[in-house]
């Protein structure tokens, strides 16, 4: 059902779409309870991740509806929820500020993260400039004059700041060491948070190719996506296997039970074909991959 935005408020809300905060905030928990489970877990490390993740992901959201709407993707044909710029109720300039809000929010949180977590000069100057590389990515997916989400590179993004980067460097700010068995649900992560995006891009080929849009799907078609997307549901179950083998810890198997939801999820998007039927399951990948985190943490902590 369309959604019709009658007031600022409800403007605002809808553009800083907190249904994908549970996805944002999975790659941090995952990265914390690895930290658990090596007896290395701070709790203000994991407040001030969560805080910055947090921000940056409104900030990614309130980029994105400026962007779009700048580059025609959310014009009126765009086939998925409605967006706050595009409804007119919201204007360029007030976006733009919140941008700015986001941005200096973002920062603030993150120098804390750091200064918190970090004594070396050499490795704080390192996760600054990860963190600011996470900024420009948020506001530049969609926005500026060579936005990298309407190249296509949209995946490798999310693959590297939800997957690799979120849960390793999680992980590494908690115990302030490095295991290479971290990146394997590090990778697991990215590809589920891709199997969201892409799913989302499926939903939106139409609006995307008049908008000159060049995403995966519109590169490669859908049925070619549809088979992208299940590689990235399987892969990412697989790579917990390769982890609880290299670790020897069974219990993060656990996540398994969450498997069938995502096997739902990528049944659904195989057979439906409508933007409208195809939505609610980019909320329901989200969600299947925070329970995916929450089963993981579970069974490596307790089993």
């Amino acid at each position: 059902m369309e959604i019709i935005l009658s007031s600022k408020k409800e403007a605002w809300l809808h553009a800083l779409r907190l249904r994908t905060l549970p996805l944002a905030l999975s790659s941090i928990l995952a990265g914390t309870f690895l930290a658990a489970h090596k007896q290395a877990f701070r709790p203000d490390v994991l407040i001030f991740a969560a805080l910055t993740t947090v921000f940056l992901q409104m900030l990614s959201n309130l980029a994105n509806d400026y962007g779009d709407s700048v580059h025609g993707a959310d014009s009126s044909e765009r086939e998925g929820p409605i967006r706050a710029v595009q409804s007119g109720i919201l204007s360029f300039s007030e976006m733009k500020k919140a941008i700015f809000l986001f941005t200096a929010l973002s920062l603030i949180t993150g120098l804390i993260l750091l200064y918190i977590a970090l004594q070396d000069m050499k490795l704080f100057i390192v996760f600054l400039s990860l963190g600011i590389a996470a900024i420009v990515a948020a506001i530049t997916y969609t926005s500026g004059n060579k936005p990298y989400g309407y190249a296509g590179f949209g995946d490798i993004s999310v693959f590297l700041f939800f997957g690799l980067l979120g849960v390793s460097g999680t992980y590494y700010l908690h115990s302030l060491s490095f295991d290479p068995t971290v990146l394997l649900p590090a990778v697991s992560l990215g590809m589920f948070s891709t199997a969201v995006l892409n799913i989302n891009n499926i939903r939106d080929i139409s609006s995307d190719i008049n908008a000159g849009k060049k995403s995966i799907p519109v590169r490669i078609g859908r049925e070619k996506a549809v088979v992208y997307n299940w590689i990235l549901i399987i892969g990412g179950n697989l790579f917990l296997l390769l982890f609880a083998f290299a670790d020897q810890s069974w219990g993060c198997l656990l996540a398994l039970i969450v498997l069938p939801l995502m096997l739902k999820v990528g049944k659904a998007v195989s057979k439906k074909t409508s933007s409208k039927e195809l939505d609610p399951y980019l909320k329901k990948m989200a969600v299947s991959t925070l329970l995916w985190v929450l089963a993981f943490g579970v069974g490596l902590i307790f089993f």
